[in-house]
């Protein structure tokens, strides 16, 4: 028995180190990826807030806000990869930041007016992920066919 799992753990060794053909050395360089093509990121869980903001109008105004805030954001090559979190109340959306600190994306968080009017809060943790998460804005222009405004 002592010996299957020295062979399980010497053949899982051999292969998390191996080169596979196809590698890019420019691109990975480009995406900031480390040998095992990673890269460091913070994951925002955006979490329902206190605020109950019931006119409508304003409501719109800071949702407006919000969207224009992650468009700012993802231009800058800032957010990576955003969406709602569908049935998981009082968890509402996330945001994969290109940040290497929480403390960068705390600061990145709190400059959005959803967040500073109370409608979210959020929660914060670094994420160590594939640095191929950076091209998911290119390839999603080239797939969208409307836009939130």
């Amino acid at each position: 028995m002592l010996y299957a799992l020295f062979c399980i753990s010497l053949t899982t060794e051999v292969y998390a180190q191996t080169s596979e053909n196809n590698y890019d050395a420019e691109l990975a360089a480009a995406l900031g990826a480390d040998d095992y093509g990673m890269k460091s990121y913070v994951l925002v869980i955006l979490v329902t807030g206190d605020a109950k903001i019931t006119d409508e109008k304003q409501r719109n105004e800071l949702f407006r806000g919000h969207f224009a805030n992650m468009s700012r954001l993802a231009k800058d090559n800032i957010l990576v990869v955003a969406g709602p979190l569908m049935k998981a109340e009082p968890k509402r959306g996330l945001f994969i930041l290109n940040v290497s600190t929480v403390e960068e994306a705390e600061a990145l968080v709190k400059t959005d007016p959803a967040v500073q009017a109370g409608i979210f809060t959020y929660e914060l943790s670094a994420l160590y992920s594939s640095a191929a998460l950076m091209q998911v804005g290119e390839i999603h222009s080239s797939i969208q066919k409307l836009t939130i405004e």
